[in-house]
């Protein structure tokens, strides 16, 4: 019998057959925290007696969520991290420098890998055909100083897509519709395999955006074959050398499969307050929208911003609206400089963050009122996620973002385009 890509990648790093229920030990490949679990994952290391790093170069810790900070509790967090950092020899990427998730997908994820993170989204790194998954701070503390972990091996739903975009349908369309057919538990602990195509011809930010979001089904990891789309994305970051050819076997065998078909889907919202909780742009248009967040982890790419330029040229945001864009990191931010996007989003009237995770998590620069309705394209729309318990989150594509920044209420993008 064949194997899946999570079957796959665990036996090459655990030196066993692991099949879907097993329980492996695996090397790990990369290990990584940011600024909200990073401290309690030092104190849990020091704590249990530890004093050096299995691999230190390996191991990052990413000031990021927090950052600028905004408060002096945070900037005390911040200097735990860099201690830490400077004690064992581990790389501190620090403020400015962007999201962990984009940056791991930037210079370090690479096929093949097993990496764990003190952070839910880890599983963006799947993109890259990477075993990539969020783990608690006491279990990546033990990983830090053993250099191993134990998983069991996850059951794989294959995800079968075919057909072209619409013109105004994107990935995030894509994966939100998958999210609202099979339920926010509808994956948990299993790995959402992706495949078709559709799948074949996406952009690596297209796929970046969809791993990304696989955990808010409750998946353990979410997994694309590495292919000449990954081999080039790892060539325009100068990281040709670490590219190697891994697929699913033919004869794998998976829990269940999944088609879509996208030229069948239109604009997709999550609204409150669950990402499952999914409708047609079209049955929520009209929704007045204080803030639109355009960025972080998930929709914060070179492409993201361009789609969002491109809506925004020449125009204003509405003078009710709020426009608050979030590059992913600084080589993002440059590019889109470059690009001439940053000249067009300011002149449309959007405040420009530094690169990192912006408002996504509440902290800060952006956080809701009271009775406000943001539209963000970042990953989660929980209540009290953003700010205020009785404000209100939609999550969308960027370029019903865009769109709806224009108007001041949710729009279907396909009427700016």
């Amino acid at each position: 019998m064949g194997k899946t890509l999570a079957e796959k990648i665990l036996s090459q790093k655990s030196g066993s057959e692991a099949k879907s229920g097993s329980i492996v030990i695996a090397k790990v490949d990369l290990v990584f925290v940011q600024d909200t679990t990073g401290p309690l994952m030092v104190r849990q290391f020091q704590a249990s007696g530890f004093e050096h790093l299995a691999n230190p170069q390996k191991t990052i810790l990413f000031i990021d969520h927090a950052a600028p900070s905004p408060n002096y509790e945070l900037s005390g967090d911040h200097v735990l991290l860099r201690n830490f950092a400077q004690q064992t020899g581990s790389i501190i990427s620090d403020v400015g420098e962007g999201v962990c998730h984009q940056i791991v997908a930037e210079s370090w994820a690479k096929p093949g890998d097993v990496i764990i993170g003190a952070d839910s989204h880890t599983v963006t790194a799947g993109a890259l055909g990477a075993f990539a998954t969020g783990m608690g701070s006491t279990d990546v503390a033990i990983a830090l100083a053993l250099g191993e972990t134990w998983l069991r091996v996850p059951e794989s739903i294959k995800i079968v897509v075919s057909g072209n975009f619409p013109d105004g349908v994107y990935a995030k369309d894509l994966i939100l519709h998958l999210i609202g057919q099979i339920g926010a538990d509808g994956a948990t602990y299993k790995a959402l395999e992706f495949g078709g195509d559709t799948v074949d011809s996406m952009s690596m930010p297209q796929r970046l955006t969809i791993a990304n979001m696989v955990v808010e089904a409750g998946a353990k990891a979410g997994l694309f074959a590495a292919d000449k789309t990954t081999q080039d994305y790892l060539a325009s970051q100068g990281r040709g050398n670490h590219y190697q050819s891994i697929f699913p076997d033919a004869d794998a065998s998976y829990e269940q499969t999944i088609k879509i078909n996208v030229a069948n889907l239109e604009p997709v919202v999550a609204k409150p307050h669950t990402v499952d909780n999914t409708a047609p742009v079209r049955e929520v248009k009209g929704t007045k929208i204080q803030q639109v967040v355009i960025g972080t982890c998930t929709n914060g790419n070179l492409e993201d911003l361009a789609v969002t330029a491109n809506i925004l040229k020449g125009k204003k945001r509405h003078p009710e609206t709020r426009l608050i864009v979030a590059p992913a990191s600084r080589q993002t931010m440059l590019n889109a400089i470059q690009a001439g996007y940053i000249q067009t989003l300011i002149e449309a009237e959007a405040v420009i963050l530094p690169p990192g995770c912006g408002p996504c998590l509440g902290l800060h620069q952006g956080v809701l009122a009271d009775g406000e309705s943001c539209l963000s394209t970042s990953n989660r729309n929980f209540k009290g996620r953003m700010g205020s318990a009785k404000a209100f989150i939609y999550l969308g594509s960027p370029a019903t973002a865009a769109a709806t920044a224009l108007t001041g209420e949710i729009t279907d993008p396909r009427e700016v385009i």
